[in-house]
């Protein structure tokens, strides 16, 4: 199996496809690369691409208001990122700076929505990975917000 199907099949939204389904998608997937610090994509930007980390890392932040940049994460080797402003077709919600040099797969929007609408069993699998992630981040949202309220009460 090569790398880019090894590195796809390591993703949860991707774990359950079949090899054939894996090669759709590798087939979409153009390498990009940037310099340590370079932006890859900026918050507000139109959310065109998703991305998957090959080599290096990617900090995901925000500038808040009169304190500068605040780090959210530092992704790194096999990260799928991006993929919220893709699914929802909205803005980008963070920058994501390369940190340390980053090359990674990107898929197009456009390229990936084509795939799902012609490949419906590829669909359903994909769509129910995001629904399982999404509904992760929520739990993970509602434990992080009960202990902020638990400690804002004292």
């Amino acid at each position: 199996m090569s790398a880019t199907l090894e590195l796809l099949r390591s993703l949860p939204i991707f774990a359950a496809l079949t090899p054939e389904e894996l090669g759709k998608i590798a087939e979409l997937c153009e390498t990009k690369s940037w310099e340590s610090s370079e932006y890859i994509f900026r918050e507000g930007e139109p959310g065109n691409r998703l991305f998957i980390i090959v080599e290096g890392g990617v900090r995901i932040s925000r500038q808040i208001p009169g304190a500068g940049e605040e780090a959210l994460a530092v992704l790194k080797r096999g990260s799928l990122f991006g993929e919220m402003a893709v699914f929802d077709k909205s803005e980008r919600s963070t920058d994501a700076i390369s940190h340390g040099g980053t090359t990674a797969l990107t898929i197009s929007r456009s390229e990936f929505e084509m795939l799902m609408e012609f490949n419906r069993d590829l669909a359903y699998k994909v769509l129910w990975a995001v629904v399982r992630m999404l509904s992760g981040r929520l739990r993970s949202t509602n434990e992080s917000l009960k202990s902020f309220l638990a400690l804002s009460m004292f």
